[in-house]
């Protein structure tokens, strides 16, 4: 038994005659007839009933055009098998993410891969927003992306982490009430919240709850943020991670009333992809990105 009848007998039952059959697999009438009788004489019973009208499977042939195609679905995935092991000694994945999982979270899922990969090269392109992030995968500019969910209808995603919006206060605050209070915050104000529009939750979560509070937003980097609060200039709200690290005198409060970033990772829909970054994705998806980010802080 040869693929190629195989082939044949699935054409011929899709397309209801050897010529329409011929044309699709690029080959001869002669020579789809002779695949076809050939097997149906391996087999010992026919397949088709040939008539003017074209040809109808029999009985039998409906029973063996559903173990014909059952045969080509383990051939195609025989085939993307091979491919990606042959993939997987070279290939390049890019992934795209805000400056906190840059630093914090990828590299060690990098490592990881790296051991047993070593010949795919993984590239982190640093984005300042997950805006960009998404923007970058639109653009083709990124494979694989780190992003805030829920997302766009678009993407493909997976979440990876939830992280905890903190209040940061300077070492020489009093606070009385291991409870934090939102007037305790607004006590340094203006209060420094991430920047837009990665800090849009944040931004949206204090109109709700705390409409009263004085709050900027314009600072880009979560590191100045930190800075400020550490010399006793300001208060801020920041995702844990984007925190880290925080120096020791820095106070590290839960807010009144909880919010997390909930992130995860991104692809386009239905894009193709190569086998390098299939392989990475499915790393990313077991990675115990959790733990994690729970040793940073």
């Amino acid at each position: 038994m040869k693929i190629f009848q195989l082939r044949a007998v699935v054409a011929v039952a899709e397309r209801g005659n050897f010529s329409e059959a011929a044309l699709e697999l690029q080959l001869s009438q002669p020579a789809i007839s002779h695949a076809i009788a050939t097997l149906e004489e391996e087999l010992g019973v026919p397949l088709f009933a040939r008539g003017r009208h074209g040809a109808v499977l029999t009985p039998a042939g409906e029973r063996i055009l559903y173990h014909a195609r059952q045969a080509m679905q383990h051939l195609e995935m025989m085939q993307r098998e091979a491919n990606l092991h042959k993939g997987l000694h070279g290939g390049h994945v890019r992934i795209a993410a805000f400056r906190s999982v840059a630093t914090h979270l990828l590299p060690k899922a990098i490592a990881k891969f790296h051991d047993q990969f070593p010949e795919v090269a993984v590239t982190i392109i640093e984005r300042l927003s997950y805006i960009d992030v998404e923007q970058s995968l639109r653009e083709g500019r990124a494979d694989i992306g780190v992003t805030y969910l829920p997302t766009d209808n678009e993407f493909e995603t997976w979440e990876i982490l939830r992280d905890e919006y903190v209040a940061l206060l300077p070492p020489k605050a009093k606070i009385s009430s291991p409870q934090i209070t939102w007037e305790n915050i607004a006590a340094y104000s203006p209060v420094l919240l991430a920047c837009l529009p990665c800090g849009r939750p944040i931004h949206n979560h204090i109109k709700n709850v705390a409409p009263f509070m004085n709050t900027v937003g314009d600072i880009q980097e979560d590191s100045t943020v930190v800075s400020m609060v550490n010399q006793g200039l300001k208060a801020a709200i920041l995702p844990r991670l984007a925190a880290v690290p925080i120096p020791q005198g820095v106070q590290v409060y839960s807010l009144p009333i909880p919010l997390e970033r909930v992130m995860g990772v991104a692809i386009l829909c239905n894009a193709l992809q190569v086998p390098a970054v299939f392989t990475f994705l499915e790393m990313l998806r077991k990675f115990d990105f959790d733990s994690l980010a729970k040793s940073t802080y």
